[in-house]
């Protein structure tokens, strides 16, 4: 008596075909259709997705996650920059471009290539008088008068268009690199908390004056980029350079906020080696303990100034 024939496997999730080629992990037969295409063999797609779910995603050299060589962040703040340009000329009716000053002064404001938005005037009690806005008078107020958000909001408003060029022109060059080796969260968390930085100790220098500009955040891209280089024992003879150029201009040029400056380029330098030199063990956690403790800093300063100038 002969025997039988043995029985070709059929593929799990298409039964009418015939196959002999199995998924190298679950050992279940698949058809050409379901065949993906493995290290080792061919897998089925259950195992695919499963092992895309559990495989750790690829992270830089210092714990931020590769999707930062796309520069994402980088493009999206320089687009935020952008249109809040465009929104100021808009609103100027094309004319002068509307910082309406970070912080209060008396005087009126002028500088190359005007204010992006409306002309203003600061007056001593710490208004501004939109005057390309018809009809609605007092609209802005300083820090010291509720306007805390201009910490922030400052860090997107520019001098005319050379400066915003300018600015612009370091973000996309520092910020690529910078985002591409912490990753896009690491890389924001510097940019605003070295921005914020700057735009804390403008104000607290000098209360009164008009301040703007993205370049609190830039220098503080520069200080962190120096460091990322050293941990990375790379060559920091370009980035210096550069910085001492910047630092030079901010000394000389009358119109540079020396305090913002420098507040952003130590912030930066403090959050760039809080990111560069956290230990591998519980690094995250690590890193955000300390930039989070470098931007409480930050608001407990900026609340007590207030709180000073309010009590006297």
């Amino acid at each position: 008596m002969s025997d039988p024939a043995p029985t070709v496997p059929v593929c799990y999730r298409h039964t009418s075909r015939e196959t002999w080629v199995r998924c190298a992990r679950c050992e279940r037969p698949i058809c050409p259709d379901c065949m993906r295409d493995a290290a080792v063999g061919h897998q089925c797609p259950e195992c695919v997705a499963e092992g895309r779910r559990t495989q750790r995603s690829a992270r830089t050299a210092f714990g931020g996650s590769a999707a930062g060589q796309q520069g994402t962040v980088t493009k999206v703040l320089i687009g935020i920059n952008a249109v809040v340009a465009l929104i100021g000329v808009a609103i100027s009716g094309g004319g002068s471009l509307l910082g309406a000053g970070l912080f209060s002064a008396a005087g009126r404001l002028h500088a190359f290539g005007g204010v992006i938005g409306p002309d203003v005037t600061v007056r001593a009690n710490g208004t501004v008088l939109a005057g390309a806005l018809p009809g609605y008078g007092d609209v802005f107020v300083g820090i010291d008068g509720g306007g805390v958000y201009r910490l922030i909001t400052a860090m997107f408003i520019h001098y005319g268009l050379l400066h915003l060029l300018f600015n612009m022109w370091a973000l996309w060059v520092l910020g690529r690199n910078l985002e591409a080796v912490l990753g896009p969260a690491r890389f924001l968390a510097l940019y605003l908390i070295a921005g914020l930085g700057g735009n804390v100790a403008a104000y607290l220098v000098d209360p009164g004056a008009l301040s703007a500009g993205a370049s609190t955040a830039v220098f503080g891209l520069f200080a962190a980029f120096f460091i990322v280089l050293r941990r990375l024992k790379r060559d920091t003879s370009a980035v210096v350079g550069i910085l001492v150029i910047n630092l030079i201009l901010t000394f000389t040029v009358s119109s540079l906020s020396i305090a913002g400056h420098l507040g952003g380029l130590i912030t930066g330098g403090l959050i760039g080696a809080i990111l560069a030199y956290a230990p591998r063990t519980n690094r995250t956690v690590v890193q955000a303990v300390g930039a989070g403790a470098v931007l409480l800093f930050l608001i407990l300063v900026t609340v007590a100034r207030i709180a000073l100038v309010h009590a006297g």
